[in-house]
């Protein structure tokens, strides 16, 4: 009897097998295609698809750098990152959504009699259509949801760009893509946000946490082969250098930023910043070559009273340096933050000065050195950390090799070696000569100049005419002048302060404040032709006072595109 049962009971088993099978076999798989309208116009390459299977909503490719899902087996929306070779993921409760309302529109989308609901987010308002009789769940907006059983046909969003459902389509279950939820590491929105930014862009560091100070060093490089991604302290310490690999794909185009941070690691003061370039690949002599072998190196011009002034213009042999970023360091922040505390002054821990270096950056070197200077004669003195980030292109446009060539620079940044500051406005011009080659376009001169002499007649404190002419034309002028100094009260806490309430960090100055970058004047040159031409600089610069004097720092720079051959 014990025999019959157990034959019967598995009889039972092979006979409910199917039925076991069918009840378990997987849902369809759907494809949802999208086109994109902006202002009632189709918007080519605009559109998308959507994939659903297994109660996943597929929003992306499956090679894409940044992956997003509605998962609605977990009541969330999923973003997967893989950023160096690691996969993170974030995730977001439908409840915590923008809430949609019902509203009382219709429309029918595909055959199907559509629910209409609208939202809002960031001060945008959504649009939406929906229906739960496709088979398929999703939106093609990851965030935009009207509830967890239907798919989205139609988004809209401030009444003028529009997604909609152009076709609905079942798809094999083989061509729907990974899921890979469970390999990724779960961060906070926060994280992933900070992450996706880092992915998009390539980060090139020079300097981390890099004194610039005064000492006596006794280090010589003289004569020696410089090495690639070395630091080079030269000048007594007031300038470091590095000779860093550009990324190969900043010869496909983009952007690129040099981003520099800065705080006191001692002195109080505020200093005079560069950031420059020199190639590495060039026949002609430059400041390195000063740096490493001594001021004798670089050309000199004299003025109308008999002071040298060593490598400012660029000559048949000689190449000045190309200036990226002019900056200006704070009195003390980070240092003296906590030697003078005051309430409701939250000093700032750092300066952080960022600036588009774009147009001045070669992009047919494969190396290139990057310096820092600060003019500073404090041990302590300045902490930097430098880095540039370089920015993809947005279309598809082959970039041509730029056109660079520097013209004039006068920031002294062998100052500690015994080069000249840039005195020679009071008694003399400026001038040099430089050639426009044929292939030539988009020329323009960045030009950028700043005003010292910190006394009340100096010129710092004083507004003064800055002219330049070209071919003994005049061609532009302007007076640099900031007067939006006091905004940046919070990074100077070793700022002096004055009877009247004003602290010396307040004032207005000619075209620098302390904490703050100086960008340069973009002056178009396009009626310029290839060929000789002459340029001088004029400033109105103030006399003397005493031991006092006053001092410009300008740089120029010729910038453009060579043209595709």
């Amino acid at each position: 009897m014990k025999q019959l049962f157990n034959i019967s009971l598995a009889l039972l088993f092979i006979f409910a097998t199917p039925t076991y099978a069918q009840k378990s076999k997987k849902k369809n798989a759907f494809k949802v295609n999208y086109s994109a309208t902006h202002n009632g116009t189709e918007s080519p390459g605009r559109g998308m698809t959507l994939i659903f299977s297994d109660d996943v909503a597929f929003l992306s490719e499956s090679d894409d750098q940044i992956q997003n899902f509605i998962d609605y087996g977990k009541n969330q929306t999923v973003t997967l990152l893989n950023y160096e070779d690691e996969l993170y993921k974030t995730l977001t409760p439908f409840d915590s959504l923008p809430q949609p309302k019902a509203g009382d529109k219709t429309e029918t989308i595909l055959g199907y009699d559509c629910q209409y609901a609208v939202l809002s987010s960031f001060s945008n308002t959504i649009e939406i259509w929906y229906s739960d009789k496709t088979g398929a769940k999703g939106s093609p907006y990851q965030a935009y949801l009207p509830d967890r059983n239907s798919l989205v046909l139609k988004v809209t969003v401030n009444g003028s760009r529009t997604l909609l459902a152009k076709s609905i389509e079942k798809l094999d279950k083989d061509s729907v893509p990974d899921y890979p939820f469970s390999q990724a590491t779960a961060v906070s929105a926060s994280e992933l946000e900070e992450l996706k930014i880092k992915s998009r862009y390539t980060t090139l560091p020079v300097f981390e946490n890099q004194i610039v100070n005064f000492e006596n060093l006794e280090e010589s490089y003289e004569g020696q082969n410089l090495e690639s991604n070395r630091t080079y302290r030269f000048s007594k310490g007031s300038v470091v250098m590095k000779k860093v690999a550009l990324p190969k794909s900043w010869r496909k185009g983009g952007q690129v930023f040099a981003k520099l941070n800065c705080w006191s690691n001692g002195d109080a003061y505020d200093r005079t910043g560069s950031v420059f370039a020199i190639p590495a690949d060039t026949d002609k002599k430059s400041m390195l070559d000063a740096l490493q072998n001594g001021l004798d190196q670089l050309p000199v011009i004299t003025d109308n009273e008999g002071s040298e002034y060593q490598g400012i213009t660029s000559t048949t042999n000689y190449d000045s340096p190309i200036e990226l970023m002019r900056f200006f360091t704070s009195f003390g922040v980070g240092h003296f933050n906590k030697l003078r505390e005051i309430n409701n002054y939250p000093w700032k821990y750092e300066a952080i000065y960022k600036q588009d270096v774009s147009s001045v950056l070669p992009n047919d070197q494969d190396e290139i050195w990057v310096g820092v200077f600060i003019g500073n004669y404090d041990q302590g003195g300045h902490k930097v950390s430098l880095e540039l980030n370089f920015y993809p292109s947005f279309g598809d446009r082959e970039e041509p090799v730029h056109y660079i060539q520097p013209l004039f620079y006068t920031v002294n940044i062998m100052e500690m070696s015994g080069q000249n500051y840039g005195r020679l406005f009071r008694n003399d011009t400026l001038t040099l000569e430089f050639e426009v080659p044929e292939n030539v376009e988009n020329l323009q001169l960045l030009y950028t100049s700043t005003g010292h002499g910190g006394w009340g007649g100096g010129d710092e404190f004083n507004p003064k005419l800055n002219e330049i002419f070209i071919d003994g034309e005049p061609f532009y002028k302007v007076v640099p002048w900031r007067t939006d100094c006091a905004t940046y009260r919070l990074y100077n806490p070793a700022s002096g302060n004055f009877g009247n309430g004003l602290s010396s960090s307040d004032l207005s100055r000619s075209n620098w404040c302390p904490a703050t970058l100086t960008p340069p004047y973009v002056i178009p040159l396009n009626n310029l032709s290839p060929g000789q031409h002459s340029l001088q600089v004029v400033i109105d610069q103030g006399p003397d006072e005493g031991n006092s004097f006053s001092h410009w720092s300008v740089s120029g720079v010729l910038s453009g595109e060579y043209l595709n051959e």
